[in-house]
């Protein structure tokens, strides 16, 4: 019961909305033919003709309509100051907006369009904008498939992406200055940057390690055991007392079953260490190794503050020639509007 009671208010809501906004789209069509109109009265020979052809109408408009024309005005005005107070009142109640005071800079072309100074008239041309919006929000038209609102937008947004690589430019061209006069720049980047993300790092080098060593393992299996088996088979070969044995009845055999022995072990050697990479041995070196190397690379000094300074001007010289690279040229067209 209580949804169906929600559910046509809301409904109820939606229809006054909508009511409230094409009452609203009737007024600023009117108020601008009157503006329109009325400007084109007072040129005087739009008006000579204008009595000339309608002498009774032009009569009756100077005397009831552009005589009073300001005061007019104002009625019309009033009322969308009216809306802009109501619409904002409604937005503070359904809170569309993060803090109060944002709605007048959301609806700025309302605003403007109810400025009524004789001197700022062209700001009401804003209204067409209000105008458009109201009727795309009210879904009568869509502007987006207007083929004048793509040629514009496009360009818009090649505007909007000239201007803020330019921004980026200037910008990085500033902090490549910071880095070259700011001596301390390179110890604050340890001390805030890398050292509170010391654990996440070693962490991820643990990681890493034991991947690339389970990996090389993996993929190369056959040629490390030759390779160490190898190395068995040559370290027997030069030793004397293996020379000594073979020349024994059966020591040749026994050479032979020693070698194969040793080389069988290595084997299982590496293979149970490989094995054991997961194991909390390995893990517990791996962080003591980690960490050592950790703290050996932060270590400070000139040279290493000098080469970290280094690096950075150079990375962001880099960003800098890629942002510069994207020219006019390489914009394919305008990317998806937002919806009014």
């Amino acid at each position: 019961m209580l949804d169906r009671r929600d559910a046509r208010r809301m409904r109820r809501r939606e229809g006054l909305h909508a009511a409230w906004e094409g009452f609203i789209v009737l007024l600023v069509c009117v108020n601008l033919t009157l503006i329109v109109f009325d400007s084109l009265f007072a040129v005087d020979p739009l008006r000579a003709t204008l009595e000339r052809l309608a002498p009774d109408f032009a009569a009756w408009y100077d005397s009831r309509i552009h005589a009073r024309f300001a005061l007019i005005d104002l009625g019309f005005v009033a009322i969308f100051v009216a809306d802009v107070l109501l619409g904002w009142i409604v937005s503070i109640a359904e809170r569309r907006y993060r803090h109060w005071y944002y709605y007048p800079f959301a609806h700025w072309y309302d605003v403007l369009g109810c400025i009524p100074l004789a001197g700022l008239r062209w700001l009401r041309a804003l209204r067409l904008v209000s105008l458009l919006i109201r009727l795309q929000r009210l879904g009568l038209i869509d502007v987006r498939r207007w083929d004048s609102y793509q040629f514009l937008n496009q360009y818009y947004q090649r505007f909007l992406d000239e201007l803020s690589n330019r921004v980026m430019v200037k910008m990085f061209s500033r902090l490549q200055q910071e880095i070259g006069t700011s001596h301390d720049l390179a110890e604050r980047l340890v001390q805030e940057v890398i050292r509170p993300r010391k654990q996440r790092l070693l962490d991820d080098l643990s990681l890493r390690l034991q991947a690339m060593l389970e990996a090389g393992y993996r993929d190369n299996r056959g040629a490390i055991e030759g390779y160490v088996g190898g190395l068995i088979h040559q370290a027997l070969r030069d030793n004397a007392e293996m020379r000594n044995l073979r020349r024994l009845p059966l020591g040749g055999r026994v050479a032979d079953s020693l070698d194969g022995a040793l080389a069988d072990i290595a084997a299982r050697l590496i293979q149970a260490a490989v094995a054991g990479l997961r194991g909390p041995q390995f893990q517990a070196l791996a962080q003591r190794l980690s960490e050592q190397l950790f703290e050996a690379w932060l270590s400070q000094g000139e040279q290493s503050d000098l080469a970290l300074e280094e690096l950075l001007v150079d990375i962001i010289e880099v960003l800098k020639q890629q942002i510069v690279e994207r020219q006019w040229s390489g914009f394919v067209g305008p990317e998806p509007a937002e919806p009014l």
